[in-house]
């Protein structure tokens, strides 16, 4: 981890550049071939992608019911006690995200309202290989099945044996989830997208990656699906001062390198010490991690910035836009009051990056690469459409007629004004009869 003291504002963007940024170009140009095979050969390319990107050959996509049943076998108890109350947790926070009807009578006999209404094809791409995340299962499906999404479909990649992770299968199980295929990486994004022989196409698709995912969630996005936002490598920025623990601090920065080595971790602190007894503590931490390659790895990627000045550390984060964002210090809810871009914040000592990953109800999805700017993370209304509606009565028009003529009129969209004349034509006649 590289230390910075006082940067100007001028080298910020620079300092801060996510580690995927090199060498985008030719993640590009790969991801575009995938993308364009699948789109042409459908389930021949999906298998050729599997005996080519997972080392395995798939007899068919999609996994059986009786897989997915199983899975209740293959799973520990306590971990399946884990999923359960983690799930608990999820539904309650994106159940009281419910959207009633909106109504509203804007003039007497102008009625306007707004519904909201399920996206009907739904695809979860979940990320497996080193790290299968069951989790994310749990963040996609619950508010899908919240928000009453008629079909959803889920793509993982499989194990080298052919098989997907147990409890990933026993987490989309208890969600309801059924259509599972052992699909992943960006040619999962291309068929879920155009659609393949097994694999049904999607309004919208949903899901964390891989920069090849991302990218593909791009690619696609641009003229046949939406997409939730840009997700790609998971990234933590730390804001903390003298009375943050620094061993705290230096398990949540861990807790995101061990993504894998294009995550990146940022600590922002006004005290030097505190820095320093960040450092000795990754460094002390790192070596009992199972998965240390890949935290040593994205630390080598990572930077700490000591500023001494509140504002400047404010600054640095909203430009930055984290996808986390834990900030621990003695003022930390007035701090976080001027944050303005982040995907999902943490505030205090207490609450540890991974409450929010796992059960405390918060969404994981987040927008990551500075997206956080434009972009939520994940949350019921991702899985909604929101339809508006009007009624106008005979009085209603006569009142807001004039109103639309005289607008259309100086668009010069004199079809417009004339689809209100002639019925305000009709009015006068029906009152002369």
């Amino acid at each position: 981890m590289k230390l910075f003291i006082n940067p100007p504002k001028i080298e910020w963007k620079v300092l801060t550049e996510r580690p995927n940024a090199e060498g985008k170009d030719e993640v590009l140009d790969s991801v575009r071939r995938i993308v364009k095979t699948v789109e042409e050969q459908g389930d021949i390319a999906l298998f050729d992608f599997a005996r080519r990107f997972d080392n395995v050959q798939l007899e068919d996509l999609e996994v059986s019911l009786d897989e997915i049943e199983q899975s209740e076998y293959l799973v520990d108890e306590d971990l399946q006690k884990s999923i359960l109350k983690a799930s608990e947790n999820i539904r309650a926070f994106h159940a009281a995200q419910l959207i009633k009807t909106i109504e509203v009578e804007t003039i007497p006999g102008v009625r306007c309202y707004q519904k909201a209404v399920p996206i009907k094809k739904v695809g979860l791409y979940i990320p497996g290989g080193t790290a299968p995340l069951f989790s994310t299962v749990l963040m996609l499906a619950i508010p899908a099945q919240i928000a009453g999404c008629k079909d959803i479909i889920l793509c993982t990649p499989p194990d080298q044996d052919g098989k997907i992770n147990p409890a990933i299968l026993y987490a989309a199980r208890i969600c309801g989830v059924h259509k599972i295929f052992k699909v992943g990486g960006a040619q999962a994004i291309a068929a879920m997208a155009y659609g393949t022989e097994s694999i049904p196409k999607v309004n919208k698709i949903f899901g964390p990656g891989n920069s090849y995912v991302t990218l593909a969630k791009q690619i696609v996005s641009t003229n046949q699906v939406a997409i939730d936002m840009p997700a790609g490598p998971s990234e933590v920025l730390i804001m903390a001062d003298e009375t943050a623990n620094a061993s705290f601090i230096a398990a949540d920065l861990l807790s995101q390198a061990e993504h894998g080595n294009d995550s990146q971790t940022i600590l922002v602190t006004n005290s030097r010490k505190l820095a320093g007894d960040v450092l000795a503590e990754l460094n002390k931490q790192v070596e009992l991690l199972p998965r240390c390659c890949y935290a040593k790895n994205s630390l080598s990627f990572s930077k700490a910035f000591i500023f001494d000045s509140d504002d400047d550390m404010i600054a640095f984060s909203n430009d930055y836009a984290p996808e986390h964002l834990i900030i621990a210090m003695k003022n930390t809810h007035a701090i976080s009051e001027q944050i303005d871009s982040a995907g999902s914040v943490f505030l205090g000592n207490w609450t540890p990056e991974s409450a929010g990953d796992y059960a405390s109800g918060t969404n994981h999805t987040l927008p990551t690469s500075g997206w956080a700017q434009a972009f939520s993370g994940v949350n019921l209304d991702s899985f909604i459409k929101k339809i508006t509606f009007q009624e106008i009565t005979p009085e209603g028009l006569a009142q807001l007629g004039p109103t639309i003529e005289i607008m259309a009129k100086a668009e010069g969209l004199d079809a417009h004004s004339n689809a209100v004349t002639i019925r305000l034509k009709e009015l006068n006649n029906q009152k002369t009869d």
